[in-house]
């Protein structure tokens, strides 16, 4: 040891580093300058980087030294036996390192250490997932680069597999032990080698004997025992197939209104174009169909309408593939008949994400203003049918609401935003800048929206209530409608006969004839919230997108109809009527809605004190419970919504809400890592507290029941299966008893039947929700990419195949089939949107 560190001491000289450390002329006390003493802890806090630099040097050559022996060590276990441990570590290519400066101390190191079945022991630095509620995108950047290595016992033969296009970390090496038996340290001949498969943080083995598979999530070993009419012919390697069907977009629920503008417009096929998640939706409200343009991969953010009404432009933010890559923001110019992408625009010009898109007016629609959101809000003008930039600019360090060009004159665009309102002018390349002077006119915090009259005046709304009408061609105020909305206006469209409409968040609708004197006022009911974008409709309507994401129609004389609503935060419950096609979800935003999944319509909806988590309907469809992040859960009625009774477990969120086949008793999982279980009678409305099962470690994540009732299955945030036989509340630990145990349903993402849709390199935590089809020849997933997996049901060979869907643009929280399994129900959960897919 001490010839291995001889190179790296001899750097410096340690004993004046020593006299440093005991020298006390540097302390308040000391007679010295305080110049010197300065001086002096300089020179020590060098010495002291030095020696970090060189610890991190000699730890770093000890990292890449051991992998070197590993791998040695593998090679040498598929020549033959494996050698004795001493031996390995004097083999001639780890001594011939020995004595160079750079390769010091690996002779002496030990083997790590191992417990009796051979299985390496985890890292120190290994933690299990963290057991919050919050259901954000996980970053697997910092997980995927550690290998997990494990030697195999005398039941788990060992063979190695690797893949080239697994897309593992360069640190993911496949590595193999020894094949042995632990009493007699010899090679056993007789026995079969099972393989044993390595993706990343996941790993999986076969154990014939027992009748099981085992599998590893960031090193912690599953267990998950098959059944027994399958131990004999059950193969890991063997090939799953791809499911028969495959599924298609059929409704999208929800809008993006809370904070998006300008993304509500009706085109001449009659359909409404607006977005939410990545979607674009083009909604005939006539005919009750919906056509979705799927092109993005990200959240959208803005949307405009070409003159010809038929081409449609639409940017999105930044974002990030399963795999890690960067998605870079961009416009997709696409045609809204055959919904074909035309163009796609700035892919690596644009930063982190689209605000604001115009196409021009004057010129046919030969150009398109863009404001993206960096720093600077880039304005950026563009010959969108070469894909040629034009013209750019910085437009503000401030944000940008609205930008558009001027309906007579293509080389002038209108920016406003936080404290500023620019007329841009586009000469020779370059985008010339005035400012709009307010003069004696009080400037406002905030311009927020912008459109023109017919004789080319702009016209603002502001935070400050106020509409400025700007003079053609100038930078001056040249109208003012002081107080026009009591607060900000979100939103001005001039409609086709020379009438202005103004939207704001007094939630009122007001129109203003040619000289800007009021025709008439209409306030929005408070259910549907500020208004945030007016469109012109068919006829004399107008279609109004408000900030709690409802979509509606009506006229300036006050009636309103919802079109298209959704909810306005992020959602988790989802639950399917048990024999009608019926489904509910529930969310942050402390409401309850029951949805008709033939009409697409809303049911009924329902406000909560409390943010909901879960949901599950009682076998008879009579009641249906919801769990809350507080421990609190409530029993409402399905039909009339009425409360039936409210009951607390714990403090901490409850994540499942689930009957029994038989409805005579109800288990509800809490991030407490108890399961509570309740007795159930009078259908569903009576409730008495059987007692709570304890012995999970982390929280409880899924609950399945079997077909009788009679048992209860349950996996938890550390990635534990255990059994119960809940009118007990005592945990089963046989394996004979649970194997063959037959599943009224299979949402537990853990068990035999499913363990092949877990992707390569995934950490544990990437799949959200799993529901197998009623007909149980089907399994969906919803994981943390925005992702709906289609797989063939049983899932249980390694790597299984699965078709796989976009839409979502945040993690996928829940997916569940109807009763009938004609539709599957998915909902997002930054995105707020609920989509309905139909089974082909």
């Amino acid at each position: 040891m001490e010839d291995g560190f001889s190179s790296y001491s001899s750097l410096y000289d340690t004993s004046s580093l020593l006299q440093f450390c005991n020298d006390d002329s540097a302390s308040a006390a000391s007679s010295m300058e305080v110049t010197d003493r300065i001086a002096s802890l300089e020179q020590r806090v060098q010495m002291q980087e030095d020696e970090i630099q060189l610890l991190k040097s000699a730890l770093a050559d000890v990292v890449r030294r051991l992998n070197l022996s590993e791998e040695q060590q593998a090679m040498g276990s598929r020549r033959g036996p494996t050698k004795d441990p001493a031996l390995m570590r004097k083999s001639p290519s780890a001594d011939s390192n020995v004595g160079k400066p750079a390769r010091p101390m690996i002779a002496t190191l030990p083997l790590r250490p191992t417990v009796n079945n051979g299985t390496i022991l985890p890292k120190k630095g290994s933690t299990l997932p963290s057991p919050s509620g919050s259901g954000s995108r996980k970053d697997t950047s910092t997980t995927a680069n550690k290998s997990t290595v494990r030697r195999a016992n005398s039941n788990e033969h060992v063979g190695t597999l690797t893949r080239k296009d697994s897309g593992d970390s360069k640190g993911n090496r496949t590595r193999a032990g020894s094949t042995g038996s632990n009493s007699s340290g010899k090679r056993s001949d007789s026995k079969q080698r099972d393989p044993v498969f390595n993706a990343g943080m996941r790993r999986v083995t076969h154990c014939k004997e027992e009748g099981y598979v085992k599998m590893y999530l960031k090193g912690r070993p599953i267990t998950m025992f098959m059944p027994k009419d399958q131990v004999d012919s059950y193969c890991l390697e063997a090939r799953a197939d791809l499911p028969s069907n495959k599924l298609k977009l059929d409704w999208v629920y929800g809008y993006r209104g809370r904070d998006c503008r300008s993304n509500l417009y009706l085109l001449p096929t009659g359909e409404t174009v607006y977005f939410i998640a990545s979607v674009v939706v083009l909604f005939n409200v006539d005919e009750q169909l919906q056509r979705h343009y799927t092109g993005h991969t990200d959240d959208i953010k803005c949307l405009a309408v070409h003159p010809d009404k038929i081409t449609i432009a639409t940017g999105q933010v930044a974002g990030t593939s399963s795999d890690g890559k960067q998605l870079a923001p961009h416009v997709r110019v696409w045609d809204s008949v055959s919904l074909n992408t035309l163009h796609v625009l700035g892919t690596g010009f644009f930063d982190r994400a689209l605000v604001c898109l115009a196409f021009s007016k004057s010129n046919g629609g030969n150009t398109l203003c863009v404001v993206d959101d960096s720093n600077d809000h880039v304005l950026s003008v563009w010959d969108w049918q070469r894909e040629d930039r034009l013209a750019e600019v910085k437009c503000s360090n401030e944000s940008v609401f609205a930008a558009d060009f001027h309906p007579t004159d293509s080389n002038i665009v209108v920016t406003c935003g936080k404290s500023h309102l620019y007329f841009w002018n586009l000469e020779k390349g370059m985008l010339v800048k005035k400012q709009g002077l307010f003069e004696k006119q009080e400037k406002p915090k905030f311009v927020l929206c912008v459109t023109f009259a017919e004789n080319g005046d702009a016209i603002t709304g502001d935070s400050s209530g106020n509409i400025l009408v700007w003079g053609k061609g100038t930078n001056r105020i040249s109208h003012v409608i002081q107080g026009a909305h009591e607060g900000s206006i979100f939103a001005l469209c001039m409609l086709r006969n020379g009438t202005l409409v103004s939207g704001g968040k007094d939630r009122r609708l007001i129109s203003w004839d040619s000289s800007y004197q009021q025709i008439q006022t209409v306030e929005v009911p408070e259910l549907f919230g500020p208004i945030r974008t007016v469109a012109e409709g068919r006829g004399e309507t107008v279609l109004i997108g408000t900030t709690k994401n409802f979509v509606l129609q009506g006229s300036l004389d006050g009636e309103f109809m919802s079109i298209t609503q959704g909810h306005t935060d992020e959602l988790w419950g989802l639950a399917v009527h048990p024999w009608k096609p019926h489904f509910l979800t529930c969310g942050y935003d402390r409401q309850v809605c029951l949805w008709d999944s033939s009409s697409h319509q809303l049911i009924w909806s329902k406000s909560m004190e409390d943010t909901a988590q879960s949901a599950g309907f009682h076998p008879s469809g009579a009641v249906v419970a919801i769990g809350t992040q507080t421990g609190r859960w409530l029993v409402l009625d399905t039909d009339s919504k009425d409360l039936v009774t409210v009951h607390t477990d714990g403090n901490e969120q409850l994540s499942v809400m689930r009957y029994g086949p038989d409805g005579n008793f109800l288990a509800i999982g809490s991030h407490d890592n108890y399961i509570y279980i309740y007795a159930v009678a009078e259908n569903g409305r009576k409730y008495s507290r059987v007692g709570k099962c304890s012995g999970h470690s982390s929280f409880i994540t899924h609950l399945d029941w079997s077909v009788d009732s009679q048992y209860l299955v349950s996996n938890s945030g550390d990635y534990e299966i255990l059994y119960w036989i809940p009118s007990v509340c005592k945990q089963v630990v046989s394996v004979e008893t649970t194997r063959d145990i037959e599943w009224a349903t299979h949402t537990c993402t853990l068990g035999f039947q499913v363990f092949g849709l877990w992707p390569d390199g995934s950490d544990g935590t990437d799949i959200n929700a799993v529901c197998r089809s009623n007909d149980k020849r089907l399994l969906v997933t919803g994981d943390d990419f925005g992702k709906v997996h289609l797989f063939a049901y049983p899932c249980s060979q390694f790597r299984a195949p699965s078709h796989f869907y976009g839409g979502h643009s945040s993690h996928v929280t829940n997916v569940t089939f109807l009763y009938n399994d004609s539709y599957l129900v998915s909902t997002g959960g930054k995105d707020m949107s609920v989509m309905q897919w139909r089974i082909v």
